[in-house]
């Protein structure tokens, strides 16, 4: 699914920088799997997956807006920004006491957009087959 016709509005780019493929990188070591796994664990937990797509959609948020987008208190939104922040997904713009939220690179937008096509595709094939 192209990510072209769903751009956010914000600054990020539609997609990672290029890379070498995936099928032409060596075998992840044991330090990277843990690192990927640890990454993995952090985007993994549906609040933050919510948190980062409000993101993705507006492009930045204050705790406050984030909070009223996903129905939870401004605290507990609080507690996973500081996590995603800690692993370097988001960052934080100061506005007078306001603090704003942007993802930092544009690959989480991509993997996200990704997952919901492996999801959709899954979708659509157990209706296939049902057929």
């Amino acid at each position: 699914m192209p990510t072209s016709s769903m751009t956010p509005s914000s600054d990020l780019p539609a997609c990672c920088p290029p890379k070498h493929s995936l099928a032409t990188r060596e075998l992840v070591s044991p330090e990277h799997a843990v690192e990927l796994a640890s990454l993995f664990k952090v985007l993994g937990n549906e609040t933050r997956v919510r948190l980062l797509h409000a993101l993705v959609r507006a492009g930045e948020l204050c705790v406050s807006e984030l909070a009223e987008t996903i129905g939870l208190k401004p605290q507990a939104v609080s507690n996973q920004l500081q996590r995603l922040a800690d692993r370097g997904v988001v960052a934080t713009r100061r506005e007078g006491t306001t603090i704003h939220y942007r993802i930092v690179d544009p690959c989480v937008a991509e993997l996200f957009d990704r997952a919901l096509c492996l999801l959709e595709d899954a979708k659509s094939d157990v209706h296939t087959r049902r057929a």
